[in-house]
């Protein structure tokens, strides 16, 4: 079984992680999804795929596309392999 099968996400509508915009509406929407993967137990699986996957849209492990570009440039290459 995969880390997404474990994922605290699985019963959320997708949508509530691809907030559009950053302020106001999106801002809060961006919290609510956070707060899914606080209480996820595969948060650092899901930021990592997202990391090594170059994803740029959408909330994934807890990190907004911006975090995972900062992640990306300090740590690509030092990530582990899952």
């Amino acid at each position: 079984m995969g880390w997404r099968e474990s994922a605290a996400c699985r019963g959320e509508d997708p949508e509530l992680f691809f907030p559009i915009g950053d302020g106001g509406p999106a801002e809060r929407q961006t919290a609510r999804a956070r707060a899914v993967c606080l209480g996820c137990p595969v948060m650092p699986q899901c930021r990592d795929w997202a990391v090594r996957n170059g994803e740029t849209e959408g909330v994934w492990g807890g990190t907004t596309a911006a975090e995972r570009r900062l992640i990306r440039r300090r740590f690509v290459g030092r990530l582990p392999d899952g």
